[in-house]
Formats: C-alpha cells, sequence, structure tokens
C-alpha cells in the first residue's frame, strides 16, 4: 500500500457496515435492548415527525425540499426510519435502507448538514424511548450507537456520490482521493 493509500479506503458496500459496527462495539445485547422497544417507538413515532416537520417547515431554505411533496408520505417515511432505529437488527438490509435514503437526498441535492442538524430533535424522542427500558443507561448508549451509525452509512451515500463524480472527472479512484485530501 503506497504512503498516499490507506486502509479503510479499501472498505466498500456491506463491508462499511461491518466496519462501522466493529468500531462503534454496537453489540448483540444493545441490539436486544433497542428491538425490544420497536413499538414503543412506533407508538412515538408521530409525535417525533410533527417536532421534525415543524422544524423544517420553519426553515425557508429547507422547505424548498419538501414544499412539493405529499407531507402524509414524508410523515410515513420518518416514522419508519426512526422505528427502524429499534428494530434490532443492524445488518447489511438495515444499511443498504439508510444508504438509499442518503442517495435520494444526494439526488434532490438536500445539503448534508440539514439532515445532520436535525439529529437535535431525533435524539430526545430516542432518549425518552431508551427511558422505558429495563435498562435504561444501556438502552440510551445503545440508541446513540445506533443514530451515530445511521448518521455515518448516511454520510456515505454523500461520499460515495461525491467520490464517484471526482473518479469519472480524472479517471482513477486514487487521484480522486488525493485530490479530495489535498495531496495531489
Amino acid at each position: 500500500m503506497s504512503e498516499h493509500s490507506k486502509s479503510s479506503w479499501q472498505i466498500k458496500g456491506a463491508a462499511v457496515l461491518d466496519e462501522l459496527i466493529a468500531l462503534m462495539g454496537l453489540t448483540a445485547e444493545d441490539a436486544r435492548l433497542l428491538g425490544a422497544l420497536e413499538a414503543t417507538a412506533a407508538a412515538r413515532g408521530p409525535q417525533m415527525a410533527d417536532d421534525f416537520y415543524g422544524r423544517l417547515g420553519a426553515h425557508a431554505q429547507a422547505v424548498e425540499f419538501i414544499a412539493d411533496k405529499p407531507m402524509a408520505g414524508l410523515h410515513k417515511t420518518i416514522i419508519e426510519w426512526f422505528t427502524q432505529l429499534f428494530c434490532g437488527k443492524y445488518d447489511a438490509q438495515y444499511a443498504a435502507r439508510r444508504l438509499r435514503i442518503g442517495e435520494v437526498h444526494v439526488r434532490i441535492g438536500l445539503p448534508v448538514r440539514y439532515p445532520l442538524a436535525m439529529l437535535d430533535v431525533i435524539l430526545p424522542h430516542g432518549v425518552a424511548i431508551a427511558e422505558t427500558s429495563s435498562n435504561p443507561e444501556a438502552a440510551r448508549r445503545a440508541f446513540f450507537k445506533v443514530l451515530a451509525l445511521d448518521a455515518a452509512i448516511f454520510n456515505q451515500a454523500y461520499e460515495d456520490n461525491q467520490l464517484a463524480h471526482l473518479v469519472e472527472m480524472v479517471g482513477g479512484e486514487m487521484l480522486a482521493r488525493r485530490l479530495l485530501t489535498g495531496q495531489a
């Protein structure tokens, strides 16, 4: 491996999820704790969606991305996404669903700062759900891990898109990565 190449750059596709789960220390017990809370998350989803779209609806620049979309569909999608944070199964299918969400946001041109800025709307709802667990402290930690996992996977969609376009422009991934890191 050259001095400009990094082993993390070789990790792609489903292997990204495995790497992130290992990095974050997401355990089977974390998954079990969260899975036990899925019904509670589904019940709280509509309230979280109201808060989420209430915030977005008050921001003119964010509204540009949702104004022509049916709000019922957007609410349904965010409720499903939120509930799945508590599904208890964080596998390749989970990662693929999350990547597809990120890819949709990339395709519509949504700046990555908007979904990341919304994490503080999601956090208190997830914490409130974790508090209902038989082990609230461990459930909170597990929720934080899974939410961070989602943010990382989501960002991966943006990174993959950016890198793919740059590779197409310059003709090779190593040159593209060197350009992105200011080494070319």
